[in-house]
């Protein structure tokens, strides 16, 4: 039997495709092994949303080739997209494959393991129109289920690369999304999180659908689905028709990732972003009187080409004033090839940095006061692993809707299930609980009931 180790770096997306891509070699009589062991192949997801994704995709690439000289090295993804001459010149890369064509992956290792001639197997992505299926009827992580409904984007805000790695938006068919969900609501997940380069713009390609459409009919085919979770939507594309969906919804949960990348009207038009500082408040009024107790994550990059401290100001002040639950704060940092890394006016690191500090600072602020509004109160959570920093504390951690990590004494039955946990201690970054009951077990033992 025939070994295979995977690596993914960077986002959701990657880890699905990595799961996707060993549900292709799993069929192909492939057994899944560790990274650091020895396998006979090595695929590794890149990512090359920056130069560091670039740097660190090669060092892994290295290492495989350290764990097994012998080995074929398969390189797949974002960075394998973008720079395909930059991998194979590594020595001891032997199949390159972007971000399509992934489902030719086996053949070209058959290929090369005959031929012994590296082969580039990477086309224009910028032609393709066809959502590529990849099928994930289980995940190795038994908890929460990642579905992917869209791949590329179609904005190209100044400072991402990711458009010349993913290629322009293609929408999947309805009916798989719809297949898929159920296939994985039968493999015992509860939360099904939608996932997608530019997930929000799901449908823009498709005559009369669209998210909305499909929430709508996620939640009326699925059966014995719990949760649905938006992983990230443009605040342009949160339209007054998916913000009534969710309002009508029983299954979207209060959780929004919606990324803001600057407060500043000025900074977002040298972005490129589609949308104001006044449009995006608006919608956030919005979506909180639709899911009262929202929570809202976002990313911002911080020093952007010419970002003054006045810009910067009206960033914190934004994210102050409206409350967000917690934000992924990046230094803006340069990625060749885009617009931005051509401007004159580049931020000295050591005010990036100072800012980072800054907006992290208020950041764990915001999520200490957002958490603290759920303290003594009961919310559902689904515990997905032992407690990290206690292995031995018989705690369990897992998310609530609201996206509050949350650690209570729990049982490995529980993993995976439903359950309903007062928040005792609020805090970051997590909450304490204490276990009320199992949600969907109708058969709870009285024992476990508090």
């Amino acid at each position: 039997m025939s070994l295979v180790a995977f690596h993914t770096l960077g986002c959701k997306v990657n880890h699905y495709e990595t799961e996707a891509i060993w549900q292709l070699f799993k069929n192909n009589g492939y057994e899944r092994v560790e990274f650091e062991g020895t396998a006979d192949v090595y695929v590794i997801n890149t990512c090359t949303v920056t130069n560091t994704g670039d740097k660190k995709s090669r060092q892994v690439i290295r290492r495989a080739i350290r764990n097994n000289p012998d080995a074929v090295i398969c390189v797949t993804g974002c960075y394998a997209q973008t720079s395909p001459a930059e991998i194979m010149a590594i020595p001891g890369v032997d199949v390159v494959v972007g971000t399509q064509d992934r489902v030719k992956m086996l053949d070209y290792i058959e290929q090369f393991k005959e031929e012994r001639q590296p082969i580039n197997g990477v086309g224009n992505i910028m032609k393709n129109r066809v959502y590529e299926e990849l099928d994930v009827p289980a995940f190795t992580d038994r908890t929460r289920a990642s579905l992917k409904i869209q791949e590329g984007c179609n904005n190209f805000c100044t400072f991402c690369i990711i458009p010349w790695a993913r290629g322009l938006m293609r929408s999947r068919d309805p009916q798989e999304v719809i297949r898929q969900a159920q296939q994985l609501v039968d493999a015992g997940y509860k939360e099904i999180v939608l996932t997608g380069i530019h997930t929000g713009g799901y449908g823009e390609d498709m005559k009369d659908y669209n998210l909305a459409a499909l929430l709508r009919d996620l939640e009326a085919q699925v059966s014995g689905l719990k949760r649905i979770r938006i992983s990230s939507i443009e605040a342009s594309q949160l339209t007054d028709e998916v913000i009534d969906t969710i309002d009508k919804s029983k299954l979207v949960v209060r959780h929004l990732h919606i990324p803001l990348q600057s407060g500043s009207n000025t900074v977002l038009k040298r972005m490129r972003r589609k949308y104001t500082m006044e449009f995006f408040a608006e919608r956030l009024e919005l979506l909180k009187k639709a899911l009262p107790g929202l929570a809202i994550t976002s990313d911002v990059i911080v020093g952007f080409p010419g970002e003054t401290e006045e810009e910067f100001m009206e960033t914190y002040n934004f994210v102050k004033e409206h409350g967000f639950s917690e934000l992924h704060v990046f230094p803006y940092s340069k990625r060749t090839g885009t617009p931005a890394a051509r401007m004159t006016d580049q931020v000295d690191e050591n005010i990036k940095n100072d800012r980072v500090h800054r907006l992290i600072a208020l950041s764990d602020q915001l999520a200490k006061e957002y958490a603290s509004r759920f303290e003594n109160e009961v919310l559902e959570v689904i515990p997905e692993e032992v407690f990290k920093e206690n292995q031995d504390s018989g705690l369990y951690e897992g998310y609530s809707d609201n996206y509050l990590k949350v650690v209570f004494p729990a049982s490995e039955e529980m993993v995976g299930k439903l359950v309903k946990v007062k928040i005792t201690k609020a805090g970051y970054p997590y909450n304490e609980g204490q276990f009320v009951r199992v949600m969907d077990d109708t058969n709870t033992p009285a024992s476990m009931v508090i």
